[in-house]
């Protein structure tokens, strides 16, 4: 099962991360921004391919190692869960150091061209665009919650049929092998993170909704259209993942309660099939929408707007990974590097919505 599981998603990461310069707005290469008219330089094209290729073929060869490795051995769980769990972050790691090479290599080519210095820089705002938002309202959010609360008050109800040593930790087949004895708080721990991961989840939503909609200066037709729908599909890929999980920490909750309920097939395809919905429908999302949707086609008349560039906000975004700007009131922006969004690391709100209930989460792990 643990084999199946990493192989599974080290797959994924090496078709992800290969296709990830492909997936970016043309104007934004390697964390940098590019006006329009030098976005298909030939040099620039370069670094997308070395990049990709070089994730590919390190992907493939760790993939098939591994691959070999794990069945012509006699590897323990722990050793397939270690080994795999290094190769993974190995090639994060590899993905990361290719990133800021080449997120150097851009930085130097721009400067060395004076890309954009003749051209005026402009912000395209788009304030009307919001009343067409069609992003999922926050009441969607709350429904999970109130499952979760209702299995809380389930699991009160039941007290007594629960057994007296309460599951903490789930194996890769999906029994239980971590364990800590009943109490009020241990029985309901597990309802407590998940209910805390919904409140992070609806608290996003609600900061993305109210981020800024900004729009490419020489498309800003056809950029309105991708960002309208960038939203969209952004707002239900957060609302499925909220119920998957609300699915998946409800079905763990209720096997506590319920002995009966633990089938062992069933204890082994649902944590799987959660990770390959999550990994397909993140895939799909990716590839499909792009970033900020520059993947979705779109076919409007654009005006010609001759002499002007995007703002050039780089000095703002640090590696062109971390956006740091104290003047900027929006909580969440687009990411330079990636599907998605990361929040401005000048704004004390972000931190609140992010690491106050990751750090929640930790915390009630450790008292379990």
């Amino acid at each position: 099962m643990s084999l199946a599981i990493f192989l599974v998603t080290l797959a994924f990461m090496i078709v992800l991360q290969s296709a990830m310069p492909f997936l970016l707005k043309r104007t934004l290469v390697f964390g940098v921004t590019i006006p329009e008219k030098f976005a298909m330089d030939p040099s620039l094209a370069s670094y997308r391919r070395r990049f990709s290729s070089i994730i590919f073929m390190t992907g493939i060869i760790a993939f098939i190692a591994f691959l070999v490795w794990s069945t012509t051995t006699h590897a323990t769980e722990e050793q397939l869960v270690w080994i795999g769990l290094a190769i993974q972050s190995g090639l994060l790691l590899l993905s990361m150091a290719l990133y800021l090479y080449f997120h150097a290599k851009t930085t130097e080519l721009k400067q060395a061209n004076k890309w954009g210095t003749s051209l005026k820089q402009i912000r395209v705002a788009d304030l009307q665009s919001h009343a067409k938002d069609a992003m999922l309202p926050s009441s969607m959010y709350v429904l999970p919650m109130l499952v979760t609360i209702g299995l809380v008050i389930y699991t009160v109800t039941q007290y007594s049929l629960l057994p007296d040593m309460i599951p903490t930790h789930w194996g890769a087949n999906g029994q239980p092998d971590a364990f800590s004895p009943k109490t009020p708080f241990s029985s309901i721990a597990l309802l407590i993170i998940l209910l805390v991961m919904q409140v992070m989840m609806l608290g996003i939503n609600i900061a993305t909704k109210q981020s800024g909609i900004k729009l490419n200066s020489s498309k800003k037709k056809s950029s309105q259209i991708q960002q309208l729908a960038f939203r969209k599909y952004t707002s239900w890929f957060l609302l499925m993942t909220t119920i998957l999980l609300t699915i998946l920490f409800g079905f763990l909750q209720l096997t506590t309660i319920h002995v009966g309920f633990q089938n062992v097939s069933l204890m082994m395809g649902l944590p799987l099939g959660f990770l390959l919905v999550i990994l397909i429908s993140s895939a799909v999302y990716a590839f499909k929408v792009g970033q900020g949707g520059s993947r979705i086609a779109v076919s409007v008349a654009e005006e010609e707007n001759i002499g002007v560039t995007d703002e050039d906000n780089d000095a703002h975004w640090k590696l062109g990974v971390f956006y740091v700007n104290k003047q900027d009131p929006t909580i969440f922006v687009e990411k330079r590097f990636g599907v998605g969004w990361s929040i401005n690391f000048g704004n004390p709100i972000g931190y609140l919505i992010i690491f106050v209930p990751l750090l929640l989460i930790l915390l009630v792990a450790f008292f379990v």
